[in-house]
């Protein structure tokens, strides 16, 4: 009787559950059979949906529903809290499994070349939505001493962080944030908050939803200044065939021609803005310097020479996000992505990295919104099953299961289960439960692993 398919997919957001998804419902799955084990750095899964998405975005969150019952059939294996490369290497992968999809997602920021880009004051989206959403790896605190901020970036992380920045700690408080999240939140002395985007409404990349989320708060006052409604050819063309884009733009129309009212945080969302340089005094931000534009016809922007020069004391950077580099992968340093065809991992010879494949961002980059990686995922394993019904997989030298737990208990690796969520589920429920909360979020890895029983 044939063994069942092994498959190792490293990371557990949602591109990499997609990945298992698909696979469940191939053909193979049902004869000769799949086993799917997912290796996950954190100690939780679902990366992205965890540790990248606003903590007031219930409806986003809620696909952790149709991820867990994904994770919750039986022919698939979480191992949390254990990362590639240092606790399990590609070569280890492929003694195990006959294939590795590597979806590890986005979670650096893109550089961004502007003069004084490295003053105190001046921060990348990353780290920021990673102190809010309790990202273990990273500091417990964060300064909010700006009373005006500027965030630079017209996409949904950039809505993200400036409504973070814009809402009171106490409109924050029914989410999971956790304790010491809500405490720096109390203290946020913003009171002005500059969105900036070098384009036009039409070209802005926030989703129509998120979009008309800013203005639910009774605290924010979402100001849109008229002259920045402006549009060409290009932008005409690009609201007719995209319905998201006029979507946007008529939100944003509305907003500019209403009077502004007494809400008592600002929150401003200007266009035709150039970041040009980041000004700083012994070392500290204290302004913002921006080149106006002007739409050249095609949807894109020239320089005018016209510059302004904006009282901030903070900077955030929101213009995307970068994959981190995989060892023993080739790797596109302009893209920030694995050179692949079709999910399959190409070396710099053309040729197929045998049995290796990649799905999400790691492929792609980061860009689309999360239900765009499910093309990805069905693509990537399509491709890996057609290697494996035309015999092109490698076979591992030990397929069987149990030779996993083995490796990873001689390596001393304290991994996390799929019972272990379970169990730290319930006690992040429970730590909510007296203050009405759906959770509170546990922010110390220890925590995370004691709670999991690793």
């Amino acid at each position: 009787m044939p063994r069942p398919l092994r498959v190792a997919i490293v990371g557990s957001g949602p591109a990499g559950i997609y990945a298992a998804d698909a696979l469940l419902k191939s053909e193979v799955a049902a004869d000769p059979g799949v086993s799917i084990d997912i290796f996950e750095r954190m100690p939780a899964p679902f990366g992205l949906i965890r540790y990248g998405v606003a903590p007031d975005h219930p409806r986003i969150k809620g696909i952790i529903t149709a991820l867990h019952q994904v994770l919750d059939k039986p022919q698939i294996r979480l191992f949390g809290n254990v990362n590639y490369p240092t606790d399990i290497s590609l070569d280890d992968l492929r003694a195990f499994y006959d294939g590795v999809i590597f979806a590890t997602g986005a979670t650096a920021d893109r550089a961004l070349s502007l003069p004084g880009i490295d003053l105190d004051g001046s921060y990348g989206a990353a780290d920021f939505v990673a102190w809010y959403d309790g990202h273990p790896d990273f500091p417990r605190t964060w300064p909010l001493e700006a009373e005006k901020v500027a965030v630079l970036g017209v996409g949904n992380v950039a809505l993200d962080i400036a409504r973070v920045l814009a809402k009171t700690a106490d409109e924050l408080l029914p989410t999971e944030i956790p304790p010491n999240v809500y405490e720096g939140l109390k203290a946020n002395k913003a009171l002005e908050v500059h969105v900036f985007g070098r384009r036009g409404p039409a070209q802005a990349k926030f989703s129509p939803m998120e979009l008309r989320e800013l203005d639910h708060s009774p605290n924010i006052e979402v100001i849109v200044d008229p002259e920045d409604i402006d549009y060409d050819e290009g932008s005409i063309a690009t609201r007719r065939g995209n319905k998201q884009a006029d979507m946007v733009a008529k939100t944003l129309e509305n907003w500019a021609i209403r009077d502004v009212g007494d809400r008592p945080h600002k929150l401003y969302l200007h266009f035709f803005e150039s970041p040009a340089e980041i000004l700083g005094e012994d070392g500290k931000v204290v302004g913002l310097r921006t080149e106006r534009t002007e739409l050249d016809g095609t949807g894109n922007v020239k320089g005018t020479g016209e510059f302004k020069d904006w009282d901030v004391q903070a900077v955030y950077r929101a213009v995307g996000y970068l994959s981190d580099q995989l060892p023993k992968l080739p790797w596109d340093l302009d893209t920030g992505t694995v050179p692949d065809v079709g999910g399959r991992v190409v070396q710099e010879s053309g040729e197929h990295l045998r049995s290796t494949y990649v799905t999400g961002w790691i492929r792609r980059g980061p860009i689309g919104l999360i239900g765009h990686t499910k093309g990805d995922a069905n693509e990537t394993v399509a491709n890996l099953l057609d290697d494996y019904a035309g015999g092109r997989l490698q076979t591992p030298t030990a397929p069987a299961p149990e030779a996993v737990d083995a490796f990873l208990a001689e390596r001393n690796v304290r991994f996390t289960t799929w019972d272990g969520w379970y169990r730290l589920d319930a006690a992040e429920k429970a730590q909510g439960e007296p203050q009405g909360r759906e959770r509170v979020k546990y922010v110390e890895r220890e925590d995370m692993l004691r709670e999991s029983g690793a």
